[in-house]
């Protein structure tokens, strides 16, 4: 029930104007989803393989990832908790891309094992997401691809992004690790189509250094636009995006403090190319409970 309420919280802040009805059909589509998830996990690496991929999966917009991909430079794929995420990894290995997701250990060590050796038996390397700065550097420094899943909550230490017409509180280490290496960012998920067991694999957007490197702040732009790219995959399929989630949950100290957003934010905010002055104003001003 606690999962269930907060789907139908969740989808009326991010589509304020959908009646109710629309509202409980995305919210219990999100908890559908879920289940029939569950179940393809399983079912990937002996549904997916070389012989029957291409009649699982349509490749749709890949042209500007599979340029940056077949450069040979190291790369960040970004993903959301939407669709089947987990089929990502296994397609692109089987297209013959190799490269290291970051990953956060179950904590059933038995459950722990089992999933990260279905992720593993098509050649997916797993770097954990505790402890793991290194190892990532090392992949890049090589020359290598990371691949992460960066949809969620990052606590205080973080940038304010929009996201669905609200501040989240965003990872920033991503931005810092294209800017370190000047590596592009592939954003793509796997959407699941109406056929049973058939996806649709897309390229949302790519971020390449040449955008940022002329911006006042390019570590903000950078992690605000991966979250605008974000945002605009799951408006295509609402229904498969993980509303369970507590995206909104940290607040910024302003805003607990019953305190005006500080002059930076609306710089910060104003920097975007794609808001406009009107959603700037609307950003500045709080619109969640503290304790949301």
């Amino acid at each position: 029930k606690r999962h269930r309420e907060r789907c139908h919280r969740h989808v009326r802040l991010a589509y304020p104007d959908w009646s109710e009805e629309r509202v409980d059909e995305v919210a219990r589509g999100a908890l559908t989803h879920l289940t029939r998830l569950a179940f393809e996990t399983v079912q990937t690496p002996r549904a997916l393989n070389d012989a029957n991929w291409t009649r699982r999966v349509n490749l749709e917009r890949l042209g500007p990832a599979l340029q940056v991909l077949n450069a040979g430079r190291p790369c960040l794929l970004m993903t959301a908790h939407l669709g089947n995420w987990e089929l990502l990894g296994t397609l692109m290995t089987l297209l013959g891309y190799r490269f290291h997701a970051i990953a956060r250990p179950l904590d059933n060590p038995l459950l722990n094992d089992w999933v990260m050796g279905l992720r593993q038996e098509r050649g997916l390397k797993i770097i954990t997401k505790f402890d793991s700065s290194n190892e990532m550097m090392a992949v890049l420094r090589s020359g290598g691809s990371l691949s992460f899943l960066a949809d969620q909550n990052a606590g205080e230490k973080a940038y304010w992004c929009p996201f669905f017409g609200h501040l989240a509180s965003t990872y920033k280490s991503i931005a810092l690790l294209a800017m370190r290496y000047r590596t592009p960012i592939v954003v793509g998920s796997a959407i699941r189509s109406g056929a049973r067991y058939h996806f649709e694999v897309g390229c949302e957007g790519v971020i390449m250094p040449e955008d940022w490197e002329d911006r006042s702040d390019a570590l903000y732009w950078i992690t605000a636009r991966y979250t605008y790219l974000t945002e605009q995959m799951i408006r295509r399929r609402p229904e498969q995006f993980f509303w369970m989630h507590r995206r909104w949950k940290t607040r910024p100290r302003w805003e607990r403090e019953g305190k005006p957003a500080p002059p930076a934010m609306r710089r910060q905010l104003e920097s975007l190319d794609w808001l406009e002055p009107s959603e700037v104003d609307r950003l500045m001003q709080p619109t969640l409970p503290t304790t949301w």
